[in-house]
């Protein structure tokens, strides 16, 4: 009985010993990750994510999308109909005020100016009919008034004679204005004539062709739009911004984009207009807002789409921390005078990216924040931040707040550079440790 029983104990004690061996790692690894509590050396510090007080540039700003077009531009059509004959310019071309554009085919015109011409040397020669009979009819009144003085004819003959004088008096009147009324015919189928060579009314450069040459035009039902010229030495930005960041902008603040395409370059300009009829999209109310700015290079070009961003106030060489290391609680801070007085680049000018530009956040950002563009407050905003202390412990502080936006904020007072503030925790932090610092 003995030796049935063997082969199992030597079954069960391999199995023990292959359970010892998987333990001992494991049970090595958890005293390896406890040592610091069971030891007591554990870093207070350890599980907190640190941010350095630095100095930057910082920008708080409206950010929306616009589209690209010349600030001044014409729609060329025809004023008379008829085939078009031919097209003397191409899409791109740089033309001039006066420059013949187009042609229109003009033989009916020229017909109908010939024909007004010929009647009009008609009339002038029956004018000159009319005047003599005038002359002589004026002629044989007189002599039948100086015979009546005399006794020598009859009152019949002398009132026939006055008849016939103001007769021809009113048929020469009335020939006259004849020959009025075909000179003005006549000048209505010369501009007509003219019309048919079509000119440019600006100097630009033609940006787009519609009409195609052979083509008909019927200026009956409405003026056929053949091309258009636009100056491109000046460009305007229409910009829609949504109701909630429209109370935000004020004319005149400064404003930049970047295109698609444009390797990050920056175009600047001041904001103009603010049209107060607003679009409404799948229910989002957008507002125009509009600004000029330089195209020397020609760069810019119609129906680019631009990234805009007005400055609503901005901070130099500004003490800066994420926005991660302000306290749950804690207001969104008014800007300050001194900040929105910040000098801003020259219009045209290329600039490096600040701080915190915002750049990347959506349109529709800062949404419920009642501050105005330039409101210089008088009880400048305060916020909470911990600080490491050069004991190895964390210290609550207060601090004075100046621009901010969604990734920075600028403290005025309370930090110095170089100082640490928390502005999170590290990934795998102890569950039983510190909450996790609320980003806003």
């Amino acid at each position: 009985m003995n030796k049935r029983n063997t082969p199992h104990r030597s079954n069960a004690s391999r199995w023990g010993r292959r359970l010892a061996l998987a333990l001992v790692p494991l049970l090595l690894a958890g005293a390896w990750y406890a040592r610091p509590y069971l030891l007591g050396d554990r870093n207070p510090l350890a599980t907190y994510q640190f941010s350095a007080v630095a100095r930057g540039d910082i920008e708080d700003v409206v950010t929306a999308t616009g589209t690209l077009q010349p600030r001044d531009y014409v729609d060329v059509g025809a004023q008379v109909s008829g085939q078009l004959e031919k097209i003397h310019v191409e899409v791109g071309d740089s033309v001039q005020e006066g420059d013949l554009l187009a042609e229109i085919d003009p033989t009916v015109y020229r017909a109908r100016v010939d024909a007004s011409r010929a009647q009009l040397k008609n009339l002038r020669a029956q004018l000159k009919d009319r005047e003599a009979q005038l002359e002589l009819a004026r002629i044989q009144q007189r002599r039948q008034r100086a015979l009546m003085a005399e006794d020598a004819t009859t009152k019949e003959s002398l009132q026939v004679a006055e008849a016939s004088a103001k007769s021809a008096a009113a048929q020469l009147e009335a020939l006259r204005a004849q020959i009025e009324q075909i000179e003005s015919t006549l000048r209505a189928d010369e501009a007509n004539l003219q019309y048919a060579r079509i000119l440019s009314p600006m100097s630009g450069t033609v940006v787009s062709i519609n009409a195609r040459q052979g083509q008909t035009l019927n200026t009956n039902q409405q003026a056929p739009v053949i091309m258009r010229i636009a100056d491109l030495s000046t460009m305007t930005v229409q910009t829609q911004v949504s109701e909630a960041d429209i109370s935000r902008l004020r004319l005149g603040m400064n404003a930049y984009f970047t295109t698609l395409g444009g390797s990050g370059k920056r175009w600047h300009g001041t904001l103009e207009k603010i049209e107060p009829t607003p679009t409404v999209t799948n229910n989002v109310v957008l507002y125009n807002a509009l600004f000029d700015v330089l195209n020397p290079d020609r760069r810019l070009m119609t129906q680019m789409t631009a990234q805009v961003f007005f400055v609503v106030a901005q901070a130099k060489d500004a003490l800066l921390i994420p926005m991660a290391a302000l306290t749950q609680g804690v207001p969104r801070p008014p800007q300050v005078a001194a900040a929105a007085a910040a000098p801003s680049p020259a219009p045209g000018a290329d600039a490096a990216p600040a701080g915190g530009s915002g750049r990347g956040m959506g349109q529709g950002q800062g949404a419920g924040r009642p501050r105005t563009a330039n409101a210089a407050a008088s009880t400048p905003a305060q916020g909470t931040v911990k600080v490491a202390g050069a004991n190895g412990k964390l210290e609550d502080r207060k601090v004075t707040l100046g621009v901010s936006n969604r990734v920075q904020a600028q403290v005025l007072e309370g930090l110095q550079e170089g100082e640490r503030v928390v502005s999170g925790l590290v990934v795998g932090a102890a569950a039983n440790g510190p909450s996790r610092t609320p980003r806003l």
